[in-house]
Order: structure tokens, then sequence, then C-alpha cells
């Protein structure tokens, strides 16, 4: 995105701020966004989607006293401007008043000299057209079927790009901009197993920097071998045993615990981690951290929803819980302050999220983790959605590879894996150094001693 389009961004905002202002609310801030997205996929060497749009917006939060409301708006001329503007101040004279509402204190506002160049933007993803994009989708979907014949079939390969800024212009004396952009390339074969089954698998990459994207080939190639190597899946048995979690599923966990250290669970009483600072929650391998300001990164951001300045908050040190992340409402009602953890949509409401929420990597590599392990489950899927944030209680349908002597020895399908998110995290007892930044929560290959393992 253009430095001047960044600039009309922060314009808009200032208007529409400046117009709430004049119309009688005490607080306004506005949000400003456009970008561009673009998605292509093909299937059996064939393109089938080309789809590109665009989009502009303004999201609003004003506040009355202590009665708050948030509105949108996609037309931006003046009339759509203004009914934005009347509207939010009509749906906050008609709200409850809060007594935690406000914003956060000037003091506490950051200024944009003193944010941070994350490195979050590369021109070369906006100048990637359909063409281009289908050519990459095409390229993944042909190396896997050539990597292997048992790859019989496809549910396709998709290449998307997106771009775009937002501007953030509060009445307290904030104004900032920021940009970014993403690309991503996923293929998924299929194989044909016994009896009539299909399996199918999946990899893919994805970066904010074109040229950090894996190849288009590698991506195919290893699509194609993880799913060869669900061929012959089977159960195990009902037992106790070691689980290690693939990268790709171990960031579904650790997003579990994500959001049980929001502030928004804490003081809604919905978390298992509640009133548990300064506890020993996890095993002395777990080290969690939540770090914003990590170059290239997929949750990096200067500054936060609100406009503090971002910063690195450590969550879990070697297995102790040292803080919950909360925006400023969040905060309040738990009578502390706020983490920098705002997050604000593009409607203009605010609450607290994660940015890059990262299980710190260990020593070893990944093969030395599964060598030094003489039985259990590696699990590289996990089905359904089993997990109650206020007990803990976890249970989710698992496929993977069974390990025997060190080493990954058939496919296992149809299994459930269940033991407490408490103690799951407790007993994680080898970490290993494969972390990667595809996604904003991530962890590296990690070993838990002892889980409940459901099969025949």
């Amino acid at each position: 995105m253009a430095e001047q389009e960044l600039e009309e961004l922060l314009a808009l905002g200032d208007r529409v701020v400046a117009r709430a202002r004049a119309l009688g609310a005490d607080v306004a801030e506005a949000v400003a966004s456009g970008g561009s997205h673009l998605s292509t996929k093909v299937r059996m060497r064939a393109p089938e989607l080309v789809e590109e749009a665009g989009s502009r917006g303004v999201g609003l939060r004003v506040m009355l006293g202590q009665q708050v409301a948030v509105s949108y708006t996609s037309d931006l001329t003046d009339g759509g401007l203004e009914r934005l503007v009347e509207d939010a101040i009509e749906l906050a004279r008609l709200s409850q008043p809060d007594e935690f509402a406000g914003p956060p204190d000037a003091s506490q506002l950051s200024a944009a000299s003193d944010h941070a160049s994350l490195d979050l933007q590369d021109p070369r993803v906006q100048s990637v057209d359909g063409a281009s994009a289908l050519a990459h989708a095409l390229a993944g979907e042909a190396a896997a079927f050539d990597a292997d014949p048992r790859i019989t079939n496809s549910e396709g390969a998709t290449f998307t790009r997106a771009s775009g800024g937002r501007a953030l212009v509060t009445s307290g004396g904030f104004r900032g901009a920021s940009e970014g952009t993403y690309a991503s390339l996923t293929v998924h074969p299929v194989a044909d197993d016994v009896g009539g089954k299909k399996r199918s698998g999946f990899y893919w990459t994805a970066r904010r920097h074109l040229d950090q994207l894996r190849p288009d080939a590698e991506v195919g190639a290893e699509a194609a071998r993880r799913t060869v190597a669900k061929l012959g899946a089977q159960k195990v048995d009902t037992q106790e045993c070691p689980v290690v979690f693939d990268p790709d599923v171990g960031r579904s966990l650790l997003g579990l615990l994500a959001g049980c250290v929001n502030g928004g669970a804490i003081w809604r009483r919905s978390s298992y981690l509640l009133d548990r600072e300064g506890d020993r929650v996890a095993s002395d391998l777990v080290t969690v951290i939540d770090d914003p300001l990590i170059e290239r990164a997929p949750g990096s951001r200067a500054f936060d929803g609100e406009g503090l300045l971002s910063r690195r908050n450590v969550v879990v040190d070697k297995g102790v819980l040292k803080t919950y992340l909360c925006d400023s409402y969040s905060a309040r009602k738990l009578g502390r302050e706020s983490t920098a953890s705002a997050s604000r949509g593009g409607s203009g409401g605010v609450s607290a999220s994660v940015t890059n929420f990262v299980l710190q990597p260990g020593e070893m590599t990944a093969e030395e983790l599964v060598a030094s392990t003489p039985r259990g489950l590696y699990v590289t899927e996990m089905m359904g959605f089993g997990f109650n944030a206020v007990t803990g209680d976890f249970s989710r349908g698992a496929a993977g590879f069974w390990i025997e002597g060190g080493e990954k020895t058939f496919p296992v399908a149809e299994v459930t894996i269940s033991l407490n998110l408490d103690e799951i995290l407790k007993r994680i007892d080898a970490v290993a150094n494969d972390l990667d930044l595809r996604t904003s929560v991530a962890t590296p290959t990690f070993r838990v001693s002892a889980m409940t393992l459901a099969g025949r």
C-alpha cells in the first residue's frame, strides 16, 4: 500500500472522529481500513476459481460518559460517513452505562516515532496477479501428482495473497497507521486406500514475504508424502501412552491456552486458570511468550488496538503462569494495567487477544525427540472439538503414526486422545527446535509423557 493511501486512511479517521466529537461524543475512536485479496484454486490440473476483491471501510467506537456503541460502514460518501456517526451516537444513547468502560489513559498512548519497523509488507505480494497465482497452484498440485503414482485424486491446490493497511485515530490523541501482506500455497492430494477408502492429506506454506515461501514443487511433494504415509491406517489398543504433537496440531493445544489466559475469559470466570497467577501450570520446559515485535511474523504489530506501544509479554515462564493478557477494559475489571493486548476489529469493537503466541523451542531436533520415544502416538491431525475452558478437560479425535523403538512404524486413525489441559502442559517432557512461524499461534514438536488413548 502506498504512503499516500495510508495518509488517506488517517485523514478519513480524523474526519470521523472530529464529526463524532462535534455531535457530542465524549470519546471517539475510528479505525479506517483498506486492502485487496486474491484467491485462486485449481483441481485435477485445471483452474477452478479466481476471485479478487478490494474493500474499504470505517469502524467507529463512541462513548457518551460510560455508554458505549460501535458502528461500521463501507459507504465512504459524505452521507454514508454522516450516518455512521449519527447511528453510533444514537446507539450509545440507548445502551446501558458500564462502569468499566473508557479509553486508555492518554499518558499510555504511544507516539508514531516510537513504533518499531517490523517489515510486515512485501510490495511483490500485491503484484501477484491471477495468472501468476494460478501458476503457483498448478505447479504445487502437479508436483504432488508427479511425486507418487498412488496420488490419484485431488481436493485442489490454492494460492492466496492479501495486502492492506489500517489507520487508528482516537480523540485521546493517538494517530497511527500500519500495513501488511500475506501469501500462502496449500496442496490437498488424495490417495486410494484398501476397501475403497480415500486418504487425503495436505501441506502448506505461508509468509508475509514472497521470497520466504517454500517452492511450489516442495510443497506439492511434501503434501504427497504426507498423504501416502496414511495408507493402511489402523486403530491401536486403548491404553495410556506418550503422545508426540506435530507443530500443526501442537498449535491447536496452544490456542486453547491462549483463550484461557485472555483477560476477558478471566473476568468472566470462564477459564480454568482463574486466580492462578504465580502457580505452576506447566512443566519446566514450557515457556510461552506473546511477542508482537518479531520481524515479518504473522501476528506482529507496532501498537495495539487502543494505541498502546506493543510489548513482549512472558505468559508462562518455565512452567509458571506470569500474567493474563488484557486490554484496558479487562484490565479495569481485574484491577490491573493493560498488557497492550487490545485487538480492534474492523467494526471498531475492542477485546484482548494474542499476537505471536509462541511455545519457545528446545534444543533437540524433532527426529531426536521421536528417537527418544520408546513407544507412543505421533499426532498429525486432530478432529472435532472437545474442550471445556472452565475445567480444562480435553478430548479429541486423532490420527498420526505409531512410534515403536523410537521410529514411526505404521499410520494410526480413528482414535481419541484425552487428558485435562492442565495435566497435558505439566506432562510435557520434551520440546524440539523446529519452530515455524507460519501462523501467529505456533509451537515446535513436543511430547506429553502420558495421555489416555481410546482405540479398539
